[in-house]
Formats: structure tokens, sequence, C-alpha cells
């Protein structure tokens, strides 16, 4: 059984959908990336969800997806976004859960462990995602220079001008995220990945910037690295070892965070449960299974 519903937030209505909402065991809520992409791709997780007797709890942020919201850029930062899924949680009654944050939506979820401080949260799942712009930036310009010269000019040269409009520049970074992200999607890819959605440009470009080595938004201050200490509750960080989340980033979170447990996937980029996706469930049931 699948639920959908939308919420009223901030003028505009959030979209989530629920599987299995019967389930007995605890939630797990999942906070998509970008800022701005939407909760598909999470849905090659369906199964588990009868398998293991869990709801899965998945939404389209302000911005992006069926929560589509055209209008006010102050919308896009962190205090809303944190605001969003703490009135989900409030509006689904998940007075407990397990909080899955992927890229952008793990820093969601460390920022709103750090600042919300909230109860009923039994782990989290740091998936592919980052306590620090600054290093983020800098490993994704070292990835750069692994690349052909062309490529790496393209890149430099539109960070430097300020100019992302030139064919040359749009190429050359889909073979960065390519290589280091995911895609291209074929007609071999999983239904999720293929479906047409509402891509929230905008939410992405006011949050983090033109692309993932140049953090010019809202959220291009994030710097949480010395904070990670004051998240006690158990936490999984996974990654791949070809993902914008270097083992270098995922690293430096494992350091810092004080019971954390860390999964690297040797054969993955930035979505290791799509490029080892039988690993990735057995590791994340698992998980939730030992702190349930």
């Amino acid at each position: 059984m699948i639920k959908t519903g939308k919420m009223p937030f901030k003028g505009g209505e959030t979209y989530y959908r629920i599987v299995n909402p019967e389930g007995k065991k605890t939630p797990l809520l999942f906070l998509h990336g970008g800022p701005g992409s939407t909760h598909n791709y999470f849905e090659v997780f369906d199964p588990i969800a009868k398998e293991d007797d869990r709801p899965l709890v998945m939404y389209d942020q302000i911005g992006c997806g069926e929560s589509y919201i055209d209008g006010d850029e102050t919308l896009f930062n962190a205090e809303v976004w944190m605001e969003e899924l703490a009135t989900l949680r409030d509006h689904l009654q998940l007075d407990e859960v397990h909080i899955m944050g992927q890229s952008w939506g793990g820093m969601l979820a460390i920022l709103y462990a750090l600042e919300k401080n909230p109860t009923g949260v039994k782990s989290y799942i740091f998936s592919s995602t980052l306590s620090s712009a600054t290093l983020w930036q800098k490993e994704q310009h070292r990835r750069i220079r692994y690349m052909d010269g062309k490529t790496q000019k393209a890149l430099f040269d539109a960070e430097k001008t300020n100019d992302y409009s030139s064919s040359t520049y749009v190429e050359a970074l889909d073979e960065f995220m390519h290589r280091y992200c995911s895609g291209p999607v074929t007609e071999d890819a999983p239904e999720p990945l293929r479906r047409e959605k509402i891509s929230g440009t905008k939410a992405y470009v006011t949050g983090w910037g033109q692309n993932e080595f140049t953090p010019t938004g809202t959220l291009s201050g994030y710097e949480v690295t010395d904070r990670l200490k004051e998240i006690t509750t158990p936490v999984l960080v996974t990654n791949g070892q070809e993902d914008l989340s270097s083992p270098f980033i995922a690293k430096t979170m494992v350091d810092n965070l004080p019971n954390a447990t860390w999964e690297l996937f040797a054969y993955s980029r930035h979505m290791p449960y799509i490029d080892e996706h039988e690993k990735y469930v057995k590791v994340l049931l698992s998980w939730l299974n030992k702190n349930e």
C-alpha cells in the first residue's frame, strides 16, 4: 500500500509518499538531495517496506517535484528546509524515526540534528554527504584535475568568468557528473530515474550554486565539522569510492562523529544504492534493525 498526500507549507504544499504506512517497525524518513532534486530515486527502496515491515516516508522538499513553488527565493535556505522537515514529522506524527539524508539531504539531516536537537530519532544515515562546503569544493577541484585538459579548462574558465552558458561548459559538466555522480540515464535504468520530474533549478542555484564545485548560495557557509561531536545518535556514513562525497570527505565526518559506522562502496559513485543496490539494501537493513 502507498499513501500520498500534501501538507500546507509556506503558501504552497509539500508532497509526501508513504510506502507500507501500517508497517510495525520504526519509519525510515528519506531526505533527498539537490537542493532541488526530488524523492523519485528513493523509490528503488520500495520493496524493503514489505520485506522489513517498515513504513518508508519520502517527500519533495519545497521548490521541486510535486512541491514545486515558483516564487520567493528567500524560501530556499537551511532554516526553511529544517522547518519543513520538523513540520512534516509533526503532520505525519512521526514521533520515532530513522532519518536517511543523501547529498544535500545529509546536510539537512546534520543541521536538523545540530540546530533542532530533535527527539525520537533512533539513527541517522548520512549518505554521500558532507560537513564542510569548503572541503567539498576542494575535493571537486581535485577531481577535475584528473580529467583531460579541455574539460578542465571549460570548467575552470566558467568558474572564473561566471559564464555557465556555453555548450563546451555544459558538455564538460556532464562528463564530470557522469564520472562522479550518476548517469547517463538509459532505458535500462530504474523507472524512478527515467521518470520526468519538475527539477528545482532555482532552489539549487539559490541554495548551493551553479554546480557542485562552486558553492555560492545560501548554504555556501556550511561548515559544521567541528560540531559533529554533538551528534551522539548512532550514525551510518555511506559513500562510493568515485563519489562526489569522496572517501576523504566521508572519513572527515566519521573521525568527528562520536558514534559512527562507515561503509564505503568500492564500485559506486554518488548513488551507491543504485550502483551497488543489493549490497546497499543489505547494509541498510542490518543497520536499521540493529538500531531498532
